[in-house]
């Protein structure tokens, strides 16, 4: 869809025309940034830690509460980004399944329009980046420290850079603004590593929320009572997954001492050398009196338990913290150099994550916390403190920046641009998608997320389970059950609604040729 003439916007602001003067994109995405920590949502957790900056965008522009994802894991999500495709469509799965090498990138569809194209940051896909006049990126996952970054003028190899991965992607964002071509317009996707896990926070912030208690989610004790095999075999638990070094930073474990296994030890032994010797003597200055009196007080298992919370949502909201001040630091170079007037922004997240809900950290499925992500959207001429209810997806993207650029959608996007919505101050036009659909893949895998798809309309959700070991379903009702702790999928009154959404899969399934795969 092509908008030919300026659309209205409510109480009569208006986007300048697309076809007379095309936006600049600057496509920012975090790795693992829940919608609750983003103060704007409102959450409980944010209130304690704001994020002043991605409020701006909110502020300016709208902010999306029904926003989702296709596949809650980073590659395929970041496949479904490139490509406005699902999962299957493009091959991206899982994390090592290789995407189609002949699926073409929306960053070629925009340099085919004549869009400056630039990429920083974390890439973390099987493949080069392509559609791209410049990148500077990490290698896989990348490190939180004087992290290593590849561009095209590296010869292939990754150089060290000394800096906070988060600080030095926007030193290269804004390096990419300052030295590109004034005479095209531009789209700049720019990645951060950050908030990964194990949640590593610069070290200027290492004291950030010390004294800060944050409330324990009202499921964090969640039993899973009415819930299938999967909540209850998966290994994403704060209590028994989330390691005493690598994830809570607490080096001073010995074997015999009874606290969690350490399989990632090795791993976090890798984060701390990349500090220099005076970096390294600053974090344990840091770190060390903390644990040690930790390991001091004798906890009760209960009060084990609370802890490993409060430090995983303290380091977790640290690296937020950073995040809002590079985001914030980004808005105040475009702002200061007349950018913003035709620039749209937009923030969001490779997925949603779990901050103690139901007793978990990570994402992977379908409920709620880690289905539903972030969006921030700001264009110019918009009205601002807007707020969207129509049901988006991270497919969505791709065909949102052509429309953008003026460019026809190809027919193997299955996304929709959200220009129309945008338009309509956020109402979601007559013709809008009234069901999303929902699929993961990969397992057997870390943190043992049996495998599931599913449609959801924002009020009811249906998720398919399946294994070697079997199969089963769930049914939500979100307007009753938000936290989604009572699986209704064997009762009478519900019998319309599952009805209608298992037509709804099955339709999905049998138009894009899903399998279970």
């Amino acid at each position: 869809m092509k908008h030919k003439i300026p659309f209205l916007l409510l109480g009569g602001m208006t986007f300048n025309a697309v076809h007379a003067q095309r936006w600049n994109i600057v496509y920012i995405m975090s790795d693992d940034h829940s919608y609750q920590a983003i103060s704007a949502y409102g959450h409980q957790l944010s209130r304690q830690a704001p994020t002043p900056n991605l409020d701006r965008l909110a502020e300016r522009g709208m902010l999306f509460r029904r926003a989702y994802v296709e596949n809650s894991l980073s590659t395929p999500s970041r496949a479904c980004l490139m490509t406005g495709m699902y999962s299957h469509q493009s091959g991206q799965r899982t994390l090592d399944c290789p995407i189609d090498p002949n699926a073409p990138f929306v960053s070629e569809y925009l340099q085919q329009a004549g869009y400056q194209t630039g990429m920083v940051g974390k890439w973390h896909m099987l493949c080069e980046p392509k559609g791209f006049d410049s990148y500077h990126v990490l290698p896989g996952q990348g490190d939180y420290y004087n992290p290593r970054f590849r561009t095209k003028d590296s010869g292939g190899k990754y150089v060290e850079e000394k800096g906070y991965a988060t600080n030095l992607i926007t030193d290269h964002a804004i390096e990419f603004l300052e030295t590109r071509d004034k005479t095209k317009p531009f789209a700049l996707f720019v990645h951060h590593k950050a908030p990964h896990r194990n949640w590593m926070p610069p070290l200027d912030m290492l004291g950030l929320y010390e004294d800060v208690e944050f409330p324990l989610p009202q499921t964090f004790r969640d039993d899973y009572a009415t819930r299938g095999r999967a909540a209850h075999d998966q290994q994403m638990s704060i209590a028994k997954d989330m390691e005493m070094c690598y994830d809570l930073k607490v080096t001073q474990i010995k074997p015999g001492m009874g606290y969690t296994h350490e399989r990632n030890g090795d791993g976090f032994r890798h984060q701390l050398s990349r500090l220099s010797p005076e970096q390294r003597a600053q974090w344990e200055a840091v770190y060390n009196p903390r644990n040690q009196a930790m390991l001091d007080s004798n906890l009760t298992p209960d009060e084990l338990l609370e802890w490993k919370f409060q430090r995983y949502i303290r380091d977790y909201m640290r690296v937020i913290h950073s995040i809002d001040e590079q985001v914030g630091r980004l808005l105040d170079y475009l702002e200061a150099n007349g950018l913003m007037e035709n620039t749209m922004v937009v923030y969001t997240s490779d997925q949603g994550f779990y901050m103690g809900e139901h007793g978990w950290f990570d994402k992977r499925f379908m409920y709620e916390e880690s289905f539903r992500t972030p969006l921030l959207v700001c264009a110019p001429g918009m009205k601002g403190g807007e707020k969207c209810d129509a049901l988006v997806q991270n497919i969505d993207f791709a065909p949102t920046f052509l429309d953008i650029a003026d460019a026809e959608k190809p027919r193997q996007m299955v996304g929709t641009s959200l220009l129309p919505v945008m338009e309509h101050g956020g109402k979601a036009p007559k013709d809008w998608r009234q069901y999303l659909y929902y699929h993961y893949y990969d397992c057997p895998a870390e943190h043992n997320v049996m495998r599931h798809d599913g449609v959801s309309d924002g009020r009811f959700k249906l998720i398919h389970f399946y294994g070697p070991k079997g199969s089963y379903d769930e049914l939500y009702d979100l307007r009753r059950d938000p936290n989604e702790l009572n699986n209704v999928i064997a009762k009478k009154k519900y019998a319309k609604h599952l009805s209608r959404l298992q037509g709804q899969l099955d339709a999905f399934r049998t138009e894009q040729k899903v399998d279970e795969w």
